[in-house]
């Protein structure tokens, strides 16, 4: 009878209380292991990645690299790990400023420990879990937008922080999403759901040539 035997078993699983050094302590230790999450003290650890979840994924990750890279006072970073408030989330996408224009966040030894600007999440079977916990900690901690792609609904909940608390932010009568916190960054949703990445960069070309964002640029500089 052949036995299968786990060589390498897990140092924490969903559910299991722990510190955040005990948490970072036991990752180290599972090379292995991509994807966990500490929020409130609690470990979670994803559903593995469907193809839809892919999908928008790397259509917005294009999005807010490009935006980026036009700018050049911000960075896109996709599913790392980041050190916020006690915690360890790790966001499909986030878009923070660099130190030098103003951002909070700093790299220590691998991670990123303080907020970004901009959090996106990806969800379907984690939406009670990214509307929930997740959107309390990210407001807690001072990110200034929240982005939940809900793939069941087809729809985009995009949060503003406004006095402490997070307010939705509207798409305009285009269907176009327009960030506060990153003038420029334009986000086509028609456009977004029908797979149109020309149609979503296009957009996105409209408002890096804004009035707005021209200003914002010279403020940063």
């Amino acid at each position: 009878m052949t036995h299968l035997v786990q060589v390498n078993p897990l140092l924490f699983e969903p559910g299991d209380r722990l510190s955040l050094h005990e948490f970072l302590e036991r990752w180290e230790k599972m090379p292995e292991l991509k994807f966990a999450e500490l929020i409130d003290g609690t470990v979670h650890m994803p559903s593995p990645v469907s193809y839809e979840h892919g999908r928008r994924d790397s259509q917005l990750h294009l999005l807010l690299a490009t935006y980026a890279m036009r700018t050049a006072i911000c960075e896109a970073i996709a599913n790392a790990t980041w050190l916020i408030l006690g915690n360890a989330p790790q966001p499909d996408i986030a878009l923070r400023r660099l130190p030098e224009f103003g951002g909070k966040s700093r790299v220590s030894d691998r991670l990123v420990t303080g907020p970004p600007e901009l959090v996106v999440e990806i969800s379907h079977s984690s939406r009670s879990f990214d509307l929930g916990p997740k959107s309390s900690l990210y407001q807690r901690a001072g990110v200034m937008e929240y982005l939940v792609v809900l793939l069941e609904e087809q729809r985009l909940d995009w949060r503003v922080l406004d006095g402490g608390s997070y307010r939705p932010m509207h798409a305009n009568a285009f269907g176009v999403f327009e960030s506060i916190g990153f003038p420029g960054l334009w986000l086509n949703e028609p456009a977004f759901w029908k797979g149109d990445a020309a149609g979503m960069i296009a957009t996105l070309e409209d408002g890096l040539r804004s009035e707005e964002c021209r200003e914002f640029l010279r403020r940063s500089s």
